[in-house]
Parts: structure tokens; sequence; C-alpha cells
């Protein structure tokens, strides 16, 4: 039997191998509205940082996120077929699925593009979307997934590659479980204490389907 009923991803930088296009749109968003522009070095650094603090480093006024994350998924609507999948995904949930263990995504991007990015099969695995979700306001729509899905946070882990991922699940009182891959460094994940912290997909398996091959955070 699965260690978990229900598991609740996140798209970007978790699935979706979009880091990449997402500091290009970043770099170019920057002038557009009013926030620092950012060279390499300083993207590297950032990862190391915590997502509040890294809109801090930034420059940006709260207010502005709203506007800047709807730019940003009319940008990935219109280049959605230059984005990947991180490899071992599509294999990650055909065998949850398989296990019986309930699918469902979280994400600030439109569901249109998470659907068209995932492609036709692997979005027929997820049960649930809740998407366009605000940058910080994540654990209420985990809560919401949760009652719709039948399933208690005891028995749900959320999937994400930011510590705001991390903090949502806590807040929602699901098990997080971060994700190495991703926009994040592992370190930086560390510190908001996941339940676990996954250096593969293979490793997120393991521990959903109740074996031991997985990285313990801590």
């Amino acid at each position: 039997m699965p260690r978990y009923e229900l598991v609740i991803f996140d798209f970007d930088g978790t699935l979706a191998d979009s880091q990449a296009w997402a500091i290009s749109q970043l770099k170019e968003a920057a002038p557009r509205f009013g926030f620092r522009a950012v060279n390499d070095a300083e993207i590297a650094m950032l990862r190391g940082r915590s997502s509040r603090e890294i809109i801090a480093y930034l420059g940006v006024p709260f207010w502005k996120i709203p506007r800047i994350t709807a730019h940003m998924r009319a940008r990935m609507a219109e280049d959605a077929a230059r984005i990947g999948l991180f490899p071992a995904i599509p294999a990650l949930l055909a065998a949850l699925a398989g296990a019986g263990v309930q699918l469902s995504v979280v994400s600030s991007n439109s569901e249109q593009n998470v659907r068209r990015i995932l492609g036709a099969d692997n979005a027929a695995r997820i049960e649930h979307f809740s998407c366009g979700a605000a940058m910080f306001g994540k654990a209420r729509r985990l809560r919401a997934v949760m009652r719709r899905s039948g399933v208690s946070p005891e028995r749900t882990l959320c999937i994400g590659d930011e510590t705001r991922d991390i903090e949502a699940a806590r807040e929602a009182g699901a098990d997080s479980g971060a994700v190495a891959w991703g926009y994040a460094t592992a370190e930086a994940l560390a510190q908001f204490e996941p339940t676990f912290l996954f250096a593969t997909p293979a490793d997120a398996l393991a521990a959903i389907v109740g074996q031991e091959a997985f990285t313990r955070a801590g």
C-alpha cells in the first residue's frame, strides 16, 4: 500500500524543465516591470535563497507580482512548444497512478499551459488541476484539492522545487517533498526542513510507495 493516497505536484521546476526559459523571461521582464536585472552570477547565488529573499533582492513590490505572473503565463503560452518535462517525470506519473495514488497539480501557471506541456497521456493521469495560484497563496489551493480528493492532510504529500512550496505544504498540514532538480539548491530547501528531500524522481517514487531508497531530509 502506498505511503500516501494523494500527491500534489508543483509544475514549473518540478515536473516541467522550464528553468532556462524562466530565467530568460525574467531578464526580459525586468525593465518592463521595473525590478532589478540580474546577471548569471546573481541568478546562481539566488538559487540558494528562499523565495521571499529572492523577491526582496529583485526589488519586486508584492502588488506587482500578479501582473508579472500574468505576463509570464502569457509568454509561456507562446513558447510552450519549447518547454518539456524532466526526462523521468512521465515514468514517475505512470508508476504512481498505477499504484493507485491520486495525482494533482497546484501551480501559478495556467491550466492550458500545464496540460499542453504535460501532453495528453500525462495530463490524463492528473485527477485535479488547481492553476493560477498566487505566488504565496498555494496553501489554500492545497487544502481545497485535499477536500475535493477526500484525502486527509496526513495521507497527502506536496512536492515542489521552491522554499515557498514547503511553507505551503506545512501551512496546509501536509507532508512536503522538496526536489533538488528544480530551481532552489538542496541546501536552501533543507533549511526549511521538508519531510523529504528528493535527489531524483526515482527517490520520490520509492518514498511514496513505501520503500526506503530515498533521501530523508535532515
